[in-house]
């Protein structure tokens, strides 16, 4: 099936006069394109690491609605046509012209699903829920993971860098911090190499939900995994969840930026002698991550490990 998209041209100051006047039409839900730059608070649950440069803000937006064949698209247009001109009497709706286009109707929530495939780092082999266990590594420990829509499905290089400082790293018994927990992969794999038990944190409230699928689908008991969604570098509350000084690793998989902010934090929830594993870097940040470790006196470096253009810096707490 196809969809008719119609896209309108329009300023960024009429956007919200829109999205009234297409819900009072019947318009279920738009999208917007502007070159308005993100705000701090915007940025702040986003996996970002280099912004993109945009062009300068001229004040336009395209707002585009989809339209199918059961729709009366002959009406809906005019009413919207209609709209726009009762609005310019208060609003500056721009140029108000609207182009018309297809598009393919996919499912782009689960599109991806068929890109994802079993695969294996070392003696571990990860695969989706909904994949078979392929024949040639059914000796293999088995790690299986539905990420939905949190972050995480094990085949970046982040994730295999932090999956191997694990396994150098975990003992029995292991209490394990797991910051930006995504869909929980990490912690699961943690588990599984014989830690005991393991506290997530993430922005997403979509990691709360995945995490106890993949537990449920990996079989381990929701009491060895807690997860909290909140910000650990500001958030008190969170800060006393994950309690203090009573983690032997700590792993944090995300963007340089962000672990340059939060290792200070993590030094008081690990033990003495406890390790810190981070990655989610690229090589060109490489340098400012190690300096902001070395800056702080609860950690030395202990390994720097690589794979492709990505980087993992491993800590151990003074």
């Amino acid at each position: 099936m196809k969809w008719k998209k119609f896209t309108l041209t329009t300023t960024t100051e009429a956007v919200d006069y829109l999205g009234s006047m297409f819900d009072d039409i019947g318009i279920q839900g738009m999208e917007v394109e502007d070159n308005i730059p993100l705000t701090e608070a915007e940025t702040k649950g986003m996996f970002i690491d280099i912004l993109p440069e945009l062009p300068p803000d001229e004040g336009v937006a395209k707002v585009s609605f989809y339209l199918d064949d059961d729709d009366d698209v002959e009406r809906i247009l005019r009413e919207v046509q209609e709209g726009i001109e009762e609005y310019r009497q208060f609003v500056d709706m721009g140029d108000g012209t609207i182009e018309a286009s297809e598009t393919e109707d996919k499912d782009w929530i689960n599109n991806w699903k068929q890109y994802f495939k079993p695969f294996t780092v070392d003696n571990i082999l990860i695969k989706p829920t909904w994949e078979p266990i392929p024949e040639e590594h059914k000796d293999k420990m088995l790690i299986q993971i539905d990420p939905g829509t949190a972050f995480g499905t094990g085949k970046h290089e982040t994730t295999q860098l932090c999956i191997r400082q694990l396994e150098k790293f975990v003992t029995p018994g292991a209490k394990v911090l797991d910051l930006g927990t995504g869909s929980g992969i990490l912690g699961i794999t943690a588990l599984k190499l014989g830690a005991d038990y393991v506290y997530g944190t993430d922005l997403d409230e979509n990691a709360i939900t995945a995490v106890h699928e993949n537990l449920e689908a990996n079989q381990i008991p929701e009491d060895r995994f807690g997860v909290i969604q909140g910000n650990i570098i500001d958030d008190k509350d969170v800060q006393d969840a994950a309690g203090y000084e009573c983690y032997d690793i700590a792993v944090a998989n995300i963007l340089a930026d962000i672990i340059i902010m939060i290792q200070e934090e993590v030094s008081v929830h690990i033990k003495k002698g406890g390790i810190f594993i981070t990655s989610g870097i690229i090589n060109m940040k490489e340098q400012a991550v190690k300096d902001a470790l070395a800056k702080n006196d609860a950690f030395e470096i202990i390994e720097t490990t690589y794979q492709g253009e990505w980087v993992s810096i491993t800590c151990r707490k003074k």
